[in-house]
């Protein structure tokens, strides 16, 4: 009979591409991903895995494999979320990732809550950028990721992910206190046609967001500066080095030297939690999005 870790291994490999990824997924070392494997293929009869350059590749028995042992693992996810649903308790692991400002405007109140609530539940977080978030929910390395899309450029939701919405979170554009528009009561992003820009690292879908939307204002954008960290944004700004969009999901406080002006063309996030819809009946899952909504609702008011 097959072993279920052991094709929960090669499923991982199958989703990371590399002995090395797959291992960080399943938080175990290399030599366990190259041994369980090296098990399974004895198991089967058949070579699964081909040295490739560096790396290594799948062979047409391990691609053949690969197939069944994802279909075989969302069936057991399957399994676990009848079993839950069952029982009527929020019990075991719940995973969440969340981009920064969403893991430190929502994540403290929504855990706290969950801790009360549900006692039997363990509660894990770590931060992620929202395509990062979506591709860890597919791969079912988190339980739930919340992320964002903006108002005139949205992030694809692939199928197989049931989604909710949490909160719409407006940005307004941070600028040097001795600014020549720093008293406006608002801004058109034309104004800022002039300004240098820190952003989000490039790649990131903020930073595309960025670009996007200041083209689409007839803006060419001299952007400066990249920094992943809100507060690193914001020091820049304080230094005089340029203007920035800033959210005001957990925003904090905003430096000495910092003026915050609304945007005349409302600039918005689309904040919502993803999760696979093969867990959808979990009581932990339910749970888990009820508080990120609780915790949601509070910001808003």
């Amino acid at each position: 009979m097959l072993n279920l870790e052991r094709l929960r291994t090669l499923d991982a490999l199958a989703r990371h591409g590399s002995v090395s990824a797959a291992a960080d997924g399943l938080h175990v070392t290399t030599s366990a991903v190259s041994q369980q494997l090296a098990k399974l293929e004895r198991e089967v009869g058949q070579q699964l895995v081909a040295k490739n350059g560096r790396g290594v590749r799948l062979t047409d028995a391990g691609q053949l494999l690969a197939g069944h042992a994802a279909r075989i693992l969302s069936q057991v996810e399957l399994a676990q979320s009848d079993i839950e649903a069952q029982r009527g308790r929020a019990v075991g692991e719940v995973r969440l990732a969340g981009f920064p400002t969403a893991a430190r405007g929502l994540f403290p109140h929504a855990i706290t809550a969950l801790r009360a609530g549900h006692p039997e539940l363990r509660v894990r977080s770590s931060e992620r950028e929202p395509e990062h978030g979506i591709r860890q929910v597919l791969r079912g390395d988190v339980d739930i990721a919340v992320v964002l899309d903006w108002s005139n450029k949205r992030l694809p939701v692939p199928g197989g992910l049931v989604h909710t919405a949490l909160l719409d979170d407006t940005a307004d554009v941070a600028v040097p206190a001795d600014h020549p528009l720093a008293g406006r009561a608002e801004v058109d992003l034309t104004d800022l046609a002039d300004d240098d820009w820190v952003s989000w690292p490039e790649g990131e879908f903020c930073y595309e967001w960025l670009v996007f939307t200041l083209r689409s204002q007839g803006i060419e954008p001299r952007i400066a500066h990249l920094a992943g960290e809100h507060h690193t944004q914001l020091a820049l700004i304080q230094a005089g080095l340029g203007v920035c969009v800033t959210p005001r999901l957990g925003r904090g406080p905003v430096p000495e030297g910092v003026v915050l002006i609304p945007v005349r063309q409302r600039m918005r996030r689309h904040i919502y939690a993803v999760w696979r819809g093969d867990a959808d009946r979990r009581p932990s899952i339910r749970a888990a999005v009820e508080a990120l909504r609780d915790a949601a609702a509070a910001v808003a008011e």
